[in-house]
């Protein structure tokens, strides 16, 4: 049965809202209207990634024994992929630069009942229709809302993979219901927080500074504290600080000293809370695709961490 873009809904995850194109796909929308228009008004690099999959998902338990769907690649950044997750074991992978920028992606399952997690491309943006399922299906039962902020290690560059970034690997395990505004080359800026109509996360998670860690002042930082916190007073947050970066190793002394600046900064505020990013992916070349982005194997290890930090800090 192919269902309606009302059902498809229902079961897409990390999206804030949703519009139908003119030719009848679905497309998914992590960040408001006003913050993309902010976003369009300072950076086409920006704005272009702000639409991108960024995490979003395809969640549900079924019986069925075969998916498909008609999809559209609007924009891509890097070429990762689409991804077919079964009771948390990857059994498929279809690479975006082995498939053209229209066309149908057809998914055979295990038999018997499962979860099924689709992953969508995680920097690319990606419009769906059609979607045709074999048998009932029920949406999946998610945890505490959770608002991911981040720059592009957050939306999910560096493994080529959207199954393996951190926030996938992560979600996995806690299982929560998310929005991901991770966006490439990302800072530290105020004017992109907003109020969400309609939308109050339980928690929300910082992970941004790889990008500015060579400032002087911290006034931007100081800044983007005081109106998270007033958007979102006393919801809890937790601050990841900045991995290590071995592309510029004179620089890291300036990074660590970044890294404690920034710890004084969030201390002031009693709803945050702070996770040393250097305990979380071993400081090897191995690990980073480019010494600066986790690859899989990074990732794979930062996402375990993280969710082991987060269970020992009871956040």
């Amino acid at each position: 049965m192919i269902i309606s873009s009302e059902q498809l809904k229902k079961i897409y995850y990390g999206a804030y809202s949703f519009a139908e194109t003119d030719d009848g796909y679905l497309q998914a929308f992590q960040y408001t209207k006003e913050q993309m228009s902010y976003f369009k008004k300072t950076s086409d690099f920006f704005y272009d990634r702000c639409m991108a999959g960024s995490a979003k998902t395809l969640e549900f338990a079924t019986d069925a024994e075969k998916i498909s769907f008609e999809y559209k690649i609007l924009w891509a950044g890097s070429q990762d992929s689409f991804e077919l997750c079964e009771d948390g074991l990857i059994t498929d992978i279809v690479y975006v630069k082995d498939i053209k920028e229209e066309g149908t992606i057809s998914f055979s399952l295990e038999e018997g009942k499962k979860n099924v997690i689709i992953y969508l491309p995680a920097d690319a943006t990606v419009v769906l229709r059609n979607f045709e399922i074999n048998r009932d299906f029920a949406p999946a039962e998610k945890g505490e809302k959770v608002l991911w902020l981040g720059d592009s290690i957050t939306q999910g560059f560096g493994p080529l993979r959207s199954a393996q970034t951190y926030v996938s690997v992560a979600n996995r395990l806690l299982g929560y219901d998310i929005i991901n505004q991770g966006i490439g080359g990302y800072v530290y800026d105020k004017k992109s927080l907003m109020k969400m109509e309609g939308y109050r996360p339980d928690k929300i998670i910082v992970a941004l500074g790889t990008n500015q860690y060579g400032t002087e002042s911290m006034k931007d930082i100081e800044e983007y504290y005081e109106v998270l916190t007033t958007i979102y007073k006393d919801i809890p947050v937790l601050c990841i600080t900045p991995l290590w970066r071995g592309d510029n190793v004179e620089g890291i002394p300036t990074l660590i000293s970044f890294c404690s600046r920034l710890k004084s900064i969030v201390k002031k505020y009693e709803s945050v809370t702070i996770v040393d990013g250097f305990k979380l992916v071993p400081h090897l070349p191995e690990y980073f695709l480019d010494n600066l982005h986790p690859n899989q194997l990074g990732a794979e290890v930062y996402g375990r961490n993280l969710v082991r930090a987060i269970e020992e800090l009871g956040f």
